[in-house]
C-alpha cells in the first residue's frame, strides 16, 4: 500500500533542493496588489459539477487479521467551517510551471489528500502555475519568478476566497509538499500578521514542508502569532511534520531547517532554529496511533504510473487500523514524526517504506499516513471554533 508518488519525477531532486532551500525570497517579491488582477481557476468549490473533493469515501477496512469490513461515510449537508487546499507537486506538463488547465493528477490527488476533509468543511482548491515535474527535474531552469508565479496565484486565490466566499466563516488551511510550501508563505505573510483574518483561522494543517520554531518553543520562526497545535479542542494553530520511518539522514530534505524542496520561503537561518513537529496521532492525548487512510487504484490511475504499490480493492480508500505509531523526535537538529510498525505476529498486511530513498522519507504518504487522525482534528477544532 505504499502510495503518492514515484521515482521518475524526482530524479533531480538534491539539486532543486540546492536551488529552493532559502536562496529565492519567494513572497518579498510580490508587488502591491498584483495578486487580486488575476482569476481563479477552481479545482475544487461547493457546488461544482464532479468536485474531486466530493468524491466517494467509502472505504475497505483491513484488520490485522486480514478481515475486512465496508466504512460508510459521506459529505457534511452544511459543514460549519471551510476548507482550503493546496496541492503537491503532480503536474506531468512539460513546462516550467504549469497552466491552469485541470488534468487527471490533479484531480487525483485532490481525491486522494483533501475529499475526506469534505465530511467536515466546504473545500476549496485552486488551480495554481505549480512547479511542474519537469521543472524538478531540471532545476537549473527554476528561476525566482518561475516561484513567484506560483505562489501569486494561490495568493490571488486566497483573496478570491475570502472576497466572495469566506463571509466570515472559520478556515482550515491544507497543504502538502510544493502546496505545504505556498501556505508556509501565505500564512506567514497574510495570516499570522493580520488580527482580522487570523481570527478566521481554524487550523493550519501543512505536511511535508518546513515550519521553523526557535528550538524547544511552539511559535515563532515562520510564524509569530500562529502557534503550534497542543490539543485537539485548539484553534488558530499549526500542525506540522515530515514522515520517516528510520532516522533521518544528515542531508535529509525534509526536517531540518534550511533545506528541503518544499520550503521555498527564502528562509535561511539554522542557528536556535528547528522544524516544528506535531503529532496528529497524539492531539487528543491518545496513545499515538495513525490512522491511515489510502485510495485505491480506482481513485489515484491517473498517477498510477507514479505510484509503487496501491490497494486494489472496489472500494474507493482502503484503511488500515491499529498497524502504526507515531511519535515526534529530534536528534542532531533534525525534527520529524517517526513513523512505527506495530503489527503483531500473524499480521501481513503490507507497511509503508521509504521509496524515493531515506533523505526523503515516507514523504509520500505524509497526508494518508495519517488522515483518519487528521479528519478528527479538523472535526474537534470545527466544534471548538463555533462556540
Amino acid at each position: 500500500m505504499r502510495a503518492l508518488g514515484g521515482t521518475g519525477r524526482w530524479a533531480a531532486a538534491a539539486a532543486l533542493a540546492a536551488v529552493l532551500a532559502g536562496s529565492v525570497p519567494v513572497v518579498g517579491a510580490v508587488p502591491a496588489g498584483a495578486a487580486s488582477e488575476a482569476s481563479t481557476v477552481w479545482l475544487c468549490r461547493p457546488g461544482m459539477a464532479d468536485d474531486p473533493c466530493t468524491a466517494p469515501l467509502t472505504t475497505t477496512v483491513v484488520a490485522a487479521d486480514g478481515h475486512t469490513s465496508v466504512q460508510k461515510a459521506s459529505d457534511n449537508a452544511k459543514p460549519p467551517i471551510d476548507c482550503f487546499y493546496v496541492y503537491p507537486t503532480v503536474s506531468k506538463q512539460t513546462t516550467i510551471n504549469a497552466n491552469l488547465a485541470i488534468d487527471p493528477q490533479e484531480t487525483a490527488v485532490a481525491r486522494a489528500q483533501a475529499s475526506r476533509f469534505s465530511q467536515d468543511c466546504r473545500v476549496y482548491a485552486p488551480m495554481y502555475p505549480q512547479l511542474t515535474s519537469y521543472a524538478i527535474e531540471h532545476p537549473t531552469m527554476v528561476s525566482a519568478a518561475d516561484l513567484l508565479k506560483a505562489y501569486d496565484a494561490v495568493l490571488a486565490a486566497w483573496q478570491d476566497y475570502l472576497a466572495r466566499y469566506n463571509k466570515g466563516r472559520g478556515v482550515v488551511v491544507i497543504g502538502h509538499s510544493q502546496g505545504a510550501a505556498m501556505l508556509i508563505n501565505l500564512v506567514k505573510h497574510e495570516i499570522d500578521p493580520n488580527p482580522s483574518v487570523r481570527k478566521l483561522l481554524v487550523s493550519a494543517i501543512i505536511l511535508g514542508g518546513n515550519v521553523i520554531v526557535p528550538i524547544g518553543k511552539t511559535v515563532g520562526g515562520s510564524f509569530q502569532n500562529v502557534p503550534a497545535c497542543q490539543s485537539a479542542t485548539q484553534t488558530g494553530c499549526v500542525v506540522a511534520y515530515s514522515s520517516f520511518d528510520q532516522t533521518p539522514p544528515t542531508d535529509t530534505l525534509f526536517g531540518k531547517a534550511g533545506t528541503g524542496v518544499s520550503e521555498l520561503t527564502g528562509t535561511s537561518t539554522t542557528t536556535g532554529v528547528q522544524v516544528l513537529c506535531v503529532n496528529p496521532a497524539a492531539l487528543s492525548g491518545g496513545s499515538g496511533t495513525l490512522e491511515p487512510y489510502f485510495p485505491t487504484a480506482k481513485v489515484v490511475a491517473a498517477l498510477s504510473s507514479d505510484f509503487s504499490q496501491v490497494p486494489s480493492y472496489a472500494t474507493p480508500w482502503a484503511a488500515y487500523p491499529d498497524l502504526y505509531s507515531a511519535e515526534c523526535e529530534y536528534q542532531n537538529g533534525i525534527s520529524w514524526l517517526q513513523v512505527n510498525d506495530v503489527a503483531k505476529a500473524g499480521d501481513t498486511r503490507a507497511v509503508v517504506t521509504e521509496t524515493l530513498g531515506p533523505t526523503w522519507g515516507l514523504h509520500l504518504v505524509d497526508v494518508n499516513i495519517a488522515l483518519g487522525n487528521l479528519v478528527s482534528l479538523v472535526r474537534s477544532e470545527a466544534l471548538a471554533y463555533g462556540h
